[in-house]
């Protein structure tokens, strides 16, 4: 499974687990053109619970092992969420309010949900990482 594959795999996982919590799906794959650079921002998931909305990065990896548990490669999914990823998150969920005329003091977050999967077991491992970007 390429990453690509395993990222939509882990997508679509996520967006399970957001419905089940009674998330309700907004939108899906918002990307952003970020002014003045060549890079582009995007936003996996964004949800609404109550009154807050949630823009969800996802993140996935394939365990090989049992004994593999969280960390492959020296690093945990969330992990690869670091400083320039968290601004570029931050500046793609203002464009996608603005875009929808929703007021940037309004309630929302940044959400991290990490998911290991492990095809030996056939399961799914989540952690969700609550307002984890500031």
């Amino acid at each position: 499974m390429n990453s690509k594959e395993t990222g939509s795999l882990g997508e679509k996982i996520a967006l399970n687990y957001l419905k089940n919590k009674n998330y309700q799906i907004l939108d899906k794959n918002y990307s952003f053109r970020i002014p003045g650079s060549p890079q582009k921002g995007e936003i996996d998931i964004i949800a609404k619970k109550e009154d807050t909305i949630t823009f969800v990065e996802v993140k996935t990896l394939i365990s090989q092992s049992e004994t593999e548990g969280w960390v492959v490669g020296g690093w945990r999914p969330e992990e690869k969420v670091n400083f320039q990823k968290q601004r570029k998150l931050i500046k793609t969920a203002e464009s996608w309010l603005l875009k929808r005329k929703i007021p940037l003091d309004s309630k929302w977050q940044i959400d991290i949900i990490s998911l290991n999967i492990d095809f030996n077991n056939k399961q799914a491992k989540i952690r969700h990482f609550q307002n984890a970007v500031f």
